[in-house]
């Protein structure tokens, strides 16, 4: 039984409880020798019930930490100490069941894709336990050993995911307490990754591709269309007089016009339409195509195309117009990008750009800085007379 605060070192930010009445102490981490403020006071109790030692976090006064403890050891004294936790006894995987219906479903386009994935995954670590019995420790274990399977930004939408999950029975009052999560660090991510392809690689990728796939992977290469964007298109879509796509469900909730060139057109001319299908790219029964990863990667695999995504052909659509020698503006605007900062990433695809902007401007300024002929002969007669 007891009280604590909850500190940590202010050079290293290692975390430590602090027992002793002086509030001062020695950081394990550093070794430097710091003391509690009084505006930092984090005060918590301590005390086991029903054979588990528990932990409860109070405040900044002591006083009341000191109250709140008394109180718990009559209640466990008498026998009515009641864990607030296990006032709800839901299953993860039913919970979880719960929240893919009545959120992902409703509020994610592409629950599918994401959120059916990703708690297809965490079921596998959590399904039997209680939602109350899903603890920070569990949390991390489960984060270590996928770690070990798959990227630091995968296991970061696995963990983003579970920490909606918990939100999610906050708010629906399923879950009483404080989100396991929010002690959990995700890993850093490289966001700056770009991967495109080469000339030859877009020949080997489409002789390689199957008839609908080539399709799919000429219109990414040509608009820089997303692939929901892609697989999502109608038939009504398309506007072949005026040689535009137009998009009404996209990643920011815009509606786009997307223009085509002569590749994209006939590539959509050649698709096979399905008189029982509004969409352009669907089953036999009509249905949409939902996902092509795995036509995708045997496609890659046969091309001998190593560490590259679906989304890389958007990266090789921009490339190309910037290598090419247009302009990052007009690239933003084909891309859909509201802010030109996430286009700078393939500014330094074209090395002279720089050398080009300041040009222009060196020509349109030559006739200012620049003397005329007339001046110039009065300057030079000044100088002789002198």
């Amino acid at each position: 039984m007891a009280i604590f605060n909850r500190v940590y070192c202010p050079k290293c930010r290692k975390g430590r409880n602090v027992y002793n009445d002086a509030l001062c102490f020695k950081c394990s981490g550093c070794g430097i020798q710091a003391a509690i403020k009084s505006n930092e006071k984090n005060y918590y109790i301590e005390y086991r019930a029903e054979g588990i030692r528990r932990r409860e976090k109070i405040g900044s006064s002591k006083v009341l930490a000191e109250t709140v403890l008394k109180k718990r050891l009559v209640e466990i004294a008498e026998g009515k100490f009641l864990d607030k936790k296990q006032k709800f006894k839901i299953k993860f995987e039913n919970f979880a069941d719960e929240y893919l219906k009545l959120h992902s479903k409703v509020n994610n386009k592409s629950w599918y894709r994401s959120d059916a994935v990703y708690i297809r995954i965490l079921k596998r670590s959590f399904s039997g336990k209680y939602l109350h019995e899903i603890t920070p420790h569990l949390i991390d274990q489960f984060k270590q050993e996928r770690a070990s399977e798959v990227s630091p930004a995968t296991v970061n939408r696995n963990l983003a995911c579970l920490k909606s999950i918990f939100n999610k029975a906050i708010t629906w009052e399923k879950f009483t307490g404080n989100n396991p999560m929010k002690q959990i660090k995700l890993f850093k991510e490289n966001n700056q990754r770009m991967r495109f392809l080469e000339q030859e690689e877009i020949a080997k990728l489409l002789v390689n591709s199957k008839t609908y796939l080539r399709s799919i992977i000429v219109i990414a290469l040509n608009t820089g269309m997303r692939r929901g964007e892609i697989l999502g298109l109608k038939w009504r879509d398309v506007d072949i007089k005026r040689n535009v796509l137009y998009l009404h469900n996209t990643k920011n909730g815009e509606k786009r016009e997307v223009p085509i060139n002569e590749q994209v057109k006939t590539s959509l001319i050649n698709t096979r339409r399905n008189p029982n299908s509004e969409y352009i790219f669907c089953k036999k029964d009509g249905s949409p195509i939902g996902d092509i990863k795995k036509s995708f990667l045997t496609a890659l695999r046969k091309s001998g195309i190593k560490d590259f995504h679906f989304h890389d052909l958007r990266h090789t659509f921009a490339s190309q117009l910037v290598m090419s020698g247009i302009d990052l503006n007009t690239v933003r605007e084909l891309l859909g990008h509201k802010s030109v900062q996430m286009t700078l990433r393939y500014s330094h695809l074209s090395p002279n750009y720089k050398s080009r902007a300041v040009d222009v401007l060196s020509k349109k300024m030559d006739t200012i800085w620049t003397p005329s002929i007339k001046s110039e002969k009065v300057f030079n007669d000044h100088v002789v007379a002198s």
